[in-house]
């Protein structure tokens, strides 16, 4: 195989801009067809975007013998089935983040993958994002020495501007998103947390409905203890003023501490009172580091850049958080 030829399942608003074009300007990459339940989007979709294919029925598009390789992007509840029909046809699969429901759900998809000997990798874009990959050289390079704990807070008003926009508010479906806007968000925040500070040895939490007219939780705090010792602690609510948003990350070190946000460009080193500043260029296809990877991962050029495995941490994480026992 000399060329990955993609075919999306799911080309909805994330597919636009994040990630879609990038498929075609990857070396070795090309997107050859994409699918959507509704003929009229789907359509409109291949013809803005020079898809030379479209379809409305995902298991032709599976089957097609032009497309090698599988992206799901549809709402969670349907990555298992999809990853799984893939999977048993041959074609690797590159899925959206959250990896699937639940971790149950995620080590069927993994066992899958290993039963019928095809490639399977996750959509945490950010931790090869060039300001992520930076914090992971300061902490590798231990700027603030040994590290002592992550303080992370995302607090956000009803129907925030950080959620994508879709025809239906699925991601606060619990049927279909797997829970709230928590399930949406802290997946890139809590695998951004495993690469940096590697195992875990704990994680437990808890989360509540706030608002009255909430159909998921929408308040969720969490710790994780990881066998080096760091310690994390977690908030997010989904209920907050606008006055009152944040998105930050706090770690602390024995010298300082490093500040960031998930959804921005600038990085903050502070130590003995003296700040160093490292600001970054918004990427104007925000997967495209990590599909370039993901391509030379199903071409055997290159090592998964995020494994399924790599993903069930994140989903055992999140059960921890929000299933509350």
């Amino acid at each position: 195989m000399e060329q990955i030829n993609w075919g999306i399942i799911g080309c909805g608003d994330v597919t636009e801009v994040k990630s879609g074009p990038a498929f075609n300007k990857v070396p070795n990459s090309k997107l050859v067809a994409v699918m959507r339940r509704n003929a009229q989007k789907a359509e409109d979709y291949a013809l803005r975007h020079g898809v030379p294919k479209w379809y409305t029925d995902a298991d032709k598009l599976i089957n097609d013998p032009d497309v090698n390789a599988i992206y799901i992007a549809t709402p969670p509840l349907q990555h298992e089935m999809f990853c799984i029909a893939a999977l048993e046809a041959g074609k690797s699969v590159y899925v959206e983040k959250p990896m699937t429901m639940d971790a149950n759900s995620a080590k069927r998809m993994i066992d899958a993958a290993e039963k019928y000997n095809t490639k399977l990798s996750v959509a945490h874009y950010r931790r090869l994002q060039p300001m992520f990959l930076k914090v992971k050289l300061l902490l590798d390079e231990k700027v603030i020495g040994d590290i002592r704990f992550v303080n992370l807070k995302m607090l956000q008003p009803p129907n925030p501007d950080l959620i994508a926009k879709s025809d239906e508010n699925w991601r606060t479906n619990p049927a279909i998103s797997g829970g709230g806007l928590f399930h949406d968000l802290a997946p890139h925040q809590l695998d951004l947390m495993t690469y940096y500070f590697g195992s875990v040895e704990k994680a437990q939490g808890m989360a509540i409905k706030q608002q009255q007219n909430a159909t998921a939780d929408d308040l969720v705090a969490g710790n994780i203890l990881f066998d080096s010792g760091v310690l994390f602690n977690g908030l997010w609510c989904f209920s907050v003023s606008k006055e009152e948003q944040a998105d930050v990350c706090e770690i602390y070190g024995e010298k300082g501490k490093i500040s960031f946000p998930m959804f921005g460009h600038k990085i903050l080193v502070s130590i003995d009172n003296e700040e160093n500043t490292y600001n970054f260029e918004p990427l104007q296809h925000v997967q495209q580091p990590m599909i370039a990877q993901v391509v030379d991962y199903f071409l055997d050029k290159g090592k998964n850049p995020c494994s399924g495995a790599d993903a069930l941490i994140t989903m055992k994480i999140m059960d921890a958080f929000t299933i509350n026992k």
